[in-house]
């Protein structure tokens, strides 16, 4: 009886964790650049559950195999182009990437999945910020602004970097914050006249667009900020010229949220986790019954 018990509570925390996902998309649908999480369920290996024959010689016989319920197994981003909104905003930016393999064919969801199962998702870019320990991160968040520095930082104010790995300052010829420019399509920063802004070393300024050959190993560590576990350094490098990937100004990128099919698998997971919940509470009954009125008997 108690297996019915463990399987009807592992339905309860596989929903509730599906649940979690599906309102934390909902709370970030107007946070720029942000990614869809998807919470996927696996259910737990089958068990063969065979019976004893005792008396002389005892033997065991198969009844057939039972399932022990499902776990949460991991959360996994839908990394689909959002919508582009233009704000006018000369310190925002957003990329619209569609960076291609050679003999592999993306669908909607960049993913591709070959003759033999193997999946391969579509490579992202996305803008390399520094968190408050000076560790690098990535984010689709392009909403920056000049410190009084001449710094380009986001909303949290973590540093924005250049193509040089350093911290991308913008100062003019009278050594004052830079507040009127225009940037490529390669994210080329450039003067009111149109000419290449440069750093104190005399190169040309431009953003630091990273390249993560799979997006699913990014871990978000919150205020839309990624990073990626140590050892797996080497799957994000910089974009390269001939990777299909812009820069637009005066633009952010959209959530990819879908608020209405959010609402309805809500509802879903919060159907089942009602369903799983009145199974334990027939269990308790059943054995309320088997304890306090079976044992008079």
């Amino acid at each position: 009886m108690l297996r019915g018990l463990y399987t009807a509570a592992a339905g309860m925390i596989s929903e509730q964790r599906r649940h979690d996902t599906i309102t934390n998309n909902i709370a970030n649908i107007n946070s720029p650049g942000f990614k869809q999480g998807n919470a996927l369920s696996r259910s737990f290996p089958e068990m063969l559950i065979s019976t004893i024959r005792g008396g002389q010689g005892a033997s065991t016989a198969p009844i057939g195999k039972l399932n022990l319920g499902v776990f949460s197994e991991e959360n996994i981003s839908i990394h689909m182009q959002g919508d582009l909104q233009e704000t006018q905003n000369p310190f925002d930016f957003a990329l619209v990437s569609n960076i291609q393999l050679p003999g592999v064919t993306f669908d909607a969801t960049g993913k591709y999945v070959n003759a033999d199962g193997e999946r391969t998702f579509q490579p992202q870019a996305l803008f390399t910020v520094l968190n408050a320990d000076g560790q690098p991160r990535y984010s689709l968040n392009g909403k920056f602004t000049v410190d009084t520095q001449g710094q380009l930082v986001n909303a949290n104010g973590n540093l924005v970097l250049g193509r040089d790995g350093q911290p991308l300052v913008l100062i003019d010829g009278a050594g004052q914050p830079m507040h009127a420019f225009k940037v490529t399509d390669k994210g080329e920063f450039l003067d009111s006249e149109g000419r290449p802004v440069l750093n104190a070393a005399g190169q040309a300024v431009g953003l630091m667009l990273s390249r993560a050959e799979n997006p699913n190993l990014l871990l978000r560590e919150g205020n839309g900020l990624l990073r990626i576990n140590p050892g797996d350094e080497a799957t994000v490098t910089q974009v390269a010229l001939g990777d299909q990937v812009e820069v637009r100004q005066g633009f952010v990128e959209r959530s990819n949220v879908d608020s209405a099919q959010s609402m309805v698998d809500m509802m879903s997971a919060l159907r089942a986790y009602e369903a799983n919940q009145k199974v334990i509470q027939s269990y308790d009954k059943s054995m309320e019954k088997a304890a306090n009125e079976v044992g008079r008997v």
